[in-house]
């Protein structure tokens, strides 16, 4: 069977995509490209999880049918930079088998997970 190769795109809506776009390079690293664009941001290689999770999930906001996860190599130094940036960002927990995440939002509200593997 033929397999796709890894995720090419997230697409979302933003009342602002400029901004958003400027919010996720500024605070993130991300070469975030809007309609038309041509620039692509280059991610390092490693593991995605791509999981469905139930309609009722506790897991992220309820008004919310999606949840960016992104992978980081330092979630303390990720978390102090966010936060001298004025964002507000919560370490939430740590699993002793995958590593440790916190949660903020984007300028749109949309859940954001930074994940710090176990092992980084």
């Amino acid at each position: 069977m033929e397999r796709v190769t890894g995720i090419g795109g997230l697409f979302f809506r933003s009342s602002d995509p400029a901004g958003s776009a400027r919010w996720y390079s500024e605070h993130l690293g991300i070469n975030a490209g809007g309609e038309g664009e041509s620039d692509v941001w280059q991610q390092a290689a490693g593991p995605t999880v791509f999981a469905p999770f139930a309609k009722d999930t506790e897991y992220f906001p309820e008004r919310n049918s999606w949840m960016l996860n992104l992978r980081v190599a330092n979630l303390d130094a990720m978390v102090a930079q966010l936060r001298n940036a004025g964002i507000n960002v919560e370490i939430t927990f740590e699993d002793d088998n995958v590593g440790r995440f916190a949660r903020l939002s984007d300028p749109d509200g949309n859940p954001i997970e930074l994940w710090e593997q176990k092992g980084n």
